[in-house]
């Protein structure tokens, strides 16, 4: 059989390891997960600031110039990480974030305009957001004749309009017409879920490649014995029946729903609430939880790594909140990870939403309406009541085997790079 030949593949995007959460989680885990099969990989990408908005030790004392990363793997594989200044607001703002899109699109053409003269890349790759990262793959597929992919992780253009972040019909025009622009000239587009595909390919007048978000089936999995313990070691008693948001706090998330259940429900002594992570809306909420005087909600740091599979099986129901319009668009990379650990979720979807319908498909969740604070009250509750769901747990296992693995997605998508 011919060994394949490896490619060299150049990849743009701001978000990338060693952050723990987000895009930039999905973005390191692909391009390790490509040099270890032996390609040529360089990224050029910022320094780790999210979910913190903070650039991170020990890379604060680079963070006003470039940095240059190498590391080497058994396969012959190399990654190259090339780190570029990004402005990162401490409270982040519709201003603010473009301003760090913008100061991302400079500073990383500064660093692509070396690499045109040097040996060219079979593929480039950039992800949106920041959509406008898509001009400099395309730039540099023109100019040195390769093939560009631009992955969409976010419809950034329409969250905001949608939040009211940009109201001037002129400029919504200016990245609407920018970002037909990349689609038009692009060689693949793809995307997360199929809600998203949908409404990209509309505006793309193109097929898209599907390349869902995966989770790392064999770091989270169902810890079956000893539950008990693992609720002590995270400061619980065996009685507690705990609660659980585990992701980004944010005013987009509409967290403040959880503390209005918890306030509702706190006659039942045993049911606690535990809301875990970092983000720019986290102090508000603990405001307003001693505001409530409410002693049946926790606020915890974002666990590290070593102890997630733990921390995620130690809760007994994991809720995953988003807006409306949200849920027809993207299966929440926070699911994606209960669903491996067997964990149960409460989910908000609504009934046409793709996320509804995918979850109802494999029963793999508990779905009640989107922004709908009587159905949250409801669904906890009634959860805590019954508190027999293992059909569902091992459902959510299964699905998570069979359709988000890692290795199962990326030796997919890995095909396309010799397309």
């Amino acid at each position: 059989m011919k060994e394949k030949k490896c490619k060299r593949i150049l990849f743009i995007g701001y978000n990338f390891s060693p952050e723990l959460t987000g895009i930039g989680k999905y973005s390191g885990e692909m391009m390790h997960w490509l040099a270890q099969q032996g390609h040529d990989c360089t990224v050029l990408t910022a320094y780790p600031y999210y979910p913190y908005w903070k650039i991170q030790e020990p890379y604060r004392k680079y963070r006003f110039w470039y940095r240059k990363e190498v590391e080497h793997f058994s396969s012959r594989g190399k990654l190259t990480v090339l780190r570029c200044p990004i402005y990162v607001p401490e409270q982040p703002s519709g201003i603010k974030r473009i301003l760090l899109d913008t100061s991302f699109t400079i500073s990383s053409l500064c660093r692509i305009l070396p690499l045109l003269l040097q040996k060219k890349h079979d593929w480039v790759i950039s992800i949106a957001p920041s959509f406008q990262l898509g001009i400099l793959g395309v730039l540099y597929k023109k100019l040195r004749g390769v093939k560009h992919l631009h992955h969409v992780q976010d419809l950034q253009i329409e969250a905001a309009q949608d939040l009211g972040l940009i109201k001037s019909k002129v400029l919504l025009k200016l990245l609407y017409g920018a970002e037909r622009f990349i689609f038009k000239h692009t060689d693949v587009v793809s995307s997360i879920s199929d809600g998203m595909i949908t409404r990209i390919e509309k505006k793309a007048q193109k097929p898209l490649l599907f390349f869902p978000n995966w989770t790392e089936t064999n770091s989270f999995f169902p810890i079956l014995k000893d539950h008990g313990g693992l609720k002590e070691k995270f400061g619980y008693s065996l009685t507690d029946w705990v609660v659980l948001y585990s992701g980004a706090i944010g005013e987009k998330q509409g967290l403040e729903s959880i503390l209005h259940t918890a306030k509702t429900l706190q006659s039942h002594k045993n049911l606690k609430f535990a809301i875990c992570g970092t983000g720019p809306y986290k102090d508000t909420l603990k405001n307003m939880a001693t505001n409530m005087e409410l002693r049946n909600v926790r606020f915890l740091p974002l666990q590290p790594k070593s102890d997630f599979n733990e921390f995620l099986n130690m809760a007994d129901l994991h809720l995953v909140i988003q807006k409306e319009k949200a849920s027809d668009l993207v299966m929440p990379s926070k699911l994606t990870t209960i669903l491996s650990v067997g964990g149960l979720a409460l989910i908000t979807a609504n009934e046409k939403s793709s996320l509804h319908k995918i979850v109802q498909e494999y029963c793999m969740g508990l779905l009640i309406p989107a922004e709908d604070q009587e159905a949250l009250n409801t669904g906890i509750l009634d959860a805590f009541l019954s508190q027999n769901h293992d059909t569902i747990k091992i459902a959510a296992r299964t699905y998570a085997e069979n359709y988000l693995a890692k290795d199962t997605i990326m030796r997919v998508f890995e095909k396309k790079l010799y397309n």
